[in-house]
């Protein structure tokens, strides 16, 4: 396959990571949707394993770490969406990871930025910083949320790496993460919703399905990406999800989007992407 088409599924998975989490934003019951996509990853995962090795123990710490980690980024983003914009939170949680990740790799492990490097943390920090103080942005504590939400996926992302190198296999880690975020977020949801799983199942468990497809096909598709492409540009061009979250926001979810923020979450998308790849280089 060319290197262009793959590039196009690449884009056609940041479509689905910024369809999904519009899906669970536009929900009247968001936890039994997030809950649906969970089960179909529980499923995913269980089905997997029975094919894959086994990830080596000294993975298994990173992995509980990591799992519960995810628990935290669920809640965060749960009431991200409850009281804020797709458009508002979406961008600044996507933006904010990627930075904490660069300090991180710059205070920890001395990996000093670029002067290039710095204009993108500069790009994306500018983006984050006016997605947070516009007027748009006073929302019961959404940019809170959303910050929180940006941190947890940073602290996942990286206990997810180490875990995978300590693991020795990507696809077996899967699966367990998949079962161990899965069967934790289905219990949770039995104990609050169990009353109205029925109700749900029957008037939006379609769209949950659905979610739930293009969760773990967008997934995939990067995972099968990064295969056959280098890491940094498939990373880069799945972070344009920003962009097409902003676009959700408008067309699909009828939010008030103005110039500012559009141009806020265009400068989070190019910083982002422009420090994956400068990271890389």
């Amino acid at each position: 396959m060319p290197n262009e088409a793959i590039y196009g599924v690449v884009l056609l998975a940041a479509v689905a990571h910024a369809l999904w989490n519009a899906i669970v934003k536009a929900s009247s019951d968001k936890l039994l949707t997030l809950a649906t996509i969970r089960a179909m990853g529980l499923a995913f995962g269980c089905l997997l394993i029975f094919f894959v090795p086994m990830p080596a123990p000294k993975s298994w710490p990173f992995l509980i770490a990591a799992i519960f980690v995810l628990y935290a980024y669920y809640a965060f983003v749960l009431n991200g969406y409850r009281v804020g914009d797709f458009s508002l939170v979406y961008p600044i949680a996507r933006g904010v990871a990627p930075l904490l990740v660069a300090g991180l790799a710059a205070s920890l492990v001395g990996e000093l930025l670029t002067v290039g490097q710095l204009v993108a943390v500069l790009l994306t920090s500018t983006g984050i910083v006016v997605l947070a103080f516009n007027r748009g942005a006073r929302q019961k504590g959404a940019v809170p949320f959303a910050i929180a939400t940006g941190v947890s996926i940073a602290g996942y992302t990286f206990l997810n790496g180490l875990g995978v190198r300590h693991g020795g296999t990507v696809l077996g880690y899967l699966a367990l993460l998949e079962i161990g975020t899965g069967t934790g977020v289905l219990l949770f949801t039995i104990l609050r919703r169990r009353a109205g799983i029925i109700v749900f199942s029957r008037s939006q468990g379609f769209r949950g399905i659905a979610a739930g497809f293009l969760s773990i096909g967008g997934y995939l598709a990067g995972l099968w990406a990064i295969t056959l492409l280098p890491m940094a540009p498939v990373t880069a061009i799945r972070e344009t999800s920003v962009v097409f979250g902003a676009i959700i926001g408008v067309v699909v979810l009828r939010e008030s989007l103005g110039p500012q923020r559009i141009a806020a979450a265009c400068l989070v998308a190019a910083g982002i992407m422009a420090l994956m790849l400068l990271r890389a280089g």
